[in-house]
């Protein structure tokens, strides 16, 4: 009997109809194992994954392949966005194992959840003769697969352990991440490494952050060059906006065509911050596009931010959004045609299958005569319109917790910067206009969202689905992405709320998830107990939850003047500092909040009755330093600590600048402001 029909994960319910007798992850489907004394086969994935989909046509749709799969086996299928724990507990097991991971993943455990055999990706004939062999090694074996699953769990506690080495995480260190970027740095492509890519959206933050304290032209350029490389390739959507979630090949030409929401979170936040430094206006328009696509493909009414867009359509990757010379011809008649294969590099012998191209930016038309870019701008109008009538790929829509944090985060920092470069002269202030206002709304939604329906009896529930709250606890990330968020969108909004939920969630995580060394463990202490407690301290496609948490807290410190969080966040961030010059890439997040600690933060307060236009705060948002925390309204505005017992002097705004909670002598004009502030 396959139970997966309730299940809130859309990837579970992909699974559903399957005549695999699955189990959702539960002691339930471990006490049925233990009663049969058969292993459980474990097969996590999630609903925007190319590979998850293949296995599940190969295999799991097979009659004969369930078959096996029933007959020996408790089979438990896991999303891992609803679930990171299990996935997190897995995964460093089938890295042990293989040296490699990623999904569909999918490992064979004792009852008792211990790992003894873990893979990924499997086709039919490999993965029936897998599922024989494991089957006689339980019934004929049985010693030595229990010796190889108590050597698993070893190895992976090991991996995952705490109380190692400390450090303080000192501008040298920071210095020696950056230098580590720039020699893995792609000189030709933008990026670092090759085939397959992804988006460095963390690293990309760090090094304008170590750009803005250091003034390094070359961390500067690896930003500059690498966002134009994605944004002119095919990772980038050049009709939409949003990005795919990596690039097939080591120039972006062709994705992988899933689109999931903390990618493009995260590089909202890199393009918009890029803007904010340079005036750049390459950054701008992928920042305003970036921003349009979350809050029109992405957001859900009533709620927050769907998860993913899947890779396929109908079954076929690429088939919503690749073009041939012909269909461009046939939009948009023999000229524009013409033009758009031209400025988008669509050719006969295409860049992807069956002639087909992906669309990617072969012309630097963002400086280009206002004639020009009105044309572009028309034609992509006209074929995403006509794209639209297309199939279109599934959408993932639970929320998660941590991915809305990352994105009304990120949000919060585009209106800023928006609201800094607002000209009505502009050719498209109406577009940017409309922009913000939709993202503004879809950000306000989902904040309210996650107070609403996530937190329940004070603590945070990692997915919601159709405005109903998931059972699966919060973990740590959650916590500290979603508090980092509350602190942003108090800095925006100047109310006092936000903080106060942001404060209540962080007490929880500092008594649930800490460790014995001042770092954190990724569940909770009274969660549910895996073969392993998680507390992996690096960053990978998100943040690590520990990174996140010193996020939160080095904001939340600086926005309310309590230094205990603040102690909390350097000791945490102490034990990932000897790992941060040494694995750059893999510290992309907690090198970015780093550098917020070494520059004070700032602590930003102006005291205005015109939050939005006043010359003082457009100063603070545009000069603010690495970190800061910036917060405008009347002096004395309930629930906001930093405007308290500030006054107005002489009548006239005025801004107060402290650093590490030591201030200077507040000032009244935005060019001594900018000096305080250099």
């Amino acid at each position: 009997m396959n139970r997966l029909a309730d299940a809130t994960s859309p990837y579970l319910l992909q699974h559903a109809d399957n005549p695999v007798d699955w189990w959702p992850w539960c002691d339930e489907a471990f006490a049925e194992a233990k009663r049969r004394d058969v292993p459980v086969l474990i097969s996590v994935g999630y609903a925007a994954c190319h590979w998850c989909h293949v296995m599940a046509h190969e295999s799991f749709e097979n009659e004969g392949v369930a078959q096996l799969m029933n007959d020996d086996f408790v089979c438990v299928k896991v999303d891992r966005e609803e679930r990171p724990d299990v996935d997190a507990v897995y995964m460093t097991a089938t890295q042990a194992m293989t040296g490699q991971g990623g999904w569909p993943m999918t490992v064979f455990a004792t009852p008792d959840g211990t790992p003894f055999f873990c893979g990924t990706y499997f086709p039919r004939a490999n993965f029936i003769r897998l599922l024989g062999s494991v089957a006689t090694a339980w019934r004929d074996q049985r010693e030595a697969v229990l010796r190889q699953g108590a050597a698993v769990v070893e190895a992976i506690g090991g991996a995952q352990a705490v109380g190692g080495l400390t450090a303080p995480l000192t501008a040298e260190l920071l210095d020696a991440a950056a230098d580590q970027l720039a020699t893995e740095y792609d000189e030709t492509n933008g990026g670092f490494g090759g085939a397959p890519k992804f988006p460095p959206h963390m690293n990309l933050l760090f090094l304008l952050r170590h750009h803005q304290r250091t003034g390094s032209p070359r961390s500067l350029e690896i930003v500059r060059h690498t966002c134009e490389a994605m944004a002119r390739g095919g990772l980038h959507d050049q009709l939409a906006g949003g990005f795919a979630r990596y690039s097939v090949d080591g120039h972006w030409t062709v994705p992988h065509f899933e689109k999931m929401l903390y990618d493009n979170a995260l590089l909202l936040r890199v393009y918009t911050q890029l803007w904010r430094l340079t005036g750049d206006r390459l950054a701008r328009r992928v920042a305003r596009d970036t921003a349009r696509f979350l809050a029109d493909e992405l957001h859900r009414a009533g709620e927050g931010f769907a998860s993913a867009l899947d890779a396929d359509t109908q079954g076929v990757e690429g088939l919503t959004y690749v073009w041939t010379p012909a269909q461009l011809v046939e939009v948009l008649g023999e000229e524009d045609g013409r033009f758009a294969a031209d400025l988008f590099g669509v050719t006969e012998q295409g860049n992807f299958e069956g002639g087909t191209s992906v669309l990617r930016l072969a012309r630097d038309v963002d400086d280009a005569d206002p004639e020009v870019r009105a044309r572009w701008q028309e034609v992509v109008g006209r074929l995403l319109a006509a794209r639209d009538t297309r199939p279109q790929p599934a959408r993932d829509d639970k929320v998660v917790a941590a991915w809305n944090g990352l994105a009304i985060t990120a949000i919060a920092e585009f209106q800023q910067v928006a609201a800094l470069y607002a000209s009505p002269d502009d050719e498209d202030a109406n577009l940017m206009e409309g922009v913000t206002i939709v993202a503004d709304g879809a950000m306000r939604d989902a904040a309210e969202h996650l107070a609403a329906v996530h937190v329940v009896d004070g603590r945070l529930r990692r997915v919601s689905r159709d405005k109903v709250v998931g059972e699966p606890a919060g973990v740590l990330e959650d916590y500290g992405c979603v508090a980092e968020a509350f602190c942003a969108l108090h800095q925006l909004t100047g109310e006092g709320r936000w903080l106060t939920l942001a404060g209540q969630l962080l007490d929880v995580a500092l008594a649930r998830f800490a460790a014995p060394d001042g770092g954190f463990y990724d569940t909770a202490d009274d969660a549910e107990r895996l073969v392993t407690r998680p507390a992996d301290p690096t960053d990978n496609a998100t943040p690590a939850g520990r990174s996140a948490m010193v996020a939160a807290l080095v904001a939340y410190a600086a926005l309310t003047g309590q230094t205990r969080y603040r102690e909390a966040a350097e000791a945490a961030l102490s034990t990932v500092a000897p790992i941060v010059g040494r694995h750059a890439r893999f510290t992309g997040y907690a090198a970015t909040v780093g550098e917020a600690l070494l520059s004070g933060p700032y602590e930003i307060a102006v005291v205005t009755d015109d939050p939005v236009g006043d010359p003082l705060v457009a100063a603070a948002l545009r000069h603010a330093p690495p970190g800061a925390v910036v917060v405008a309204g009347r002096a004395d505005q309930p629930g906001v600590p930093l405007l308290a017992d500030r006054p107005a002097l002489g009548g006239r705004p005025t801004a107060y600048v402290c650093r590490g909670f030591v201030c200077d002598r507040p000032v009244t004009t935005a060019e001594d402001l900018v000096a305080r502030l250099s």
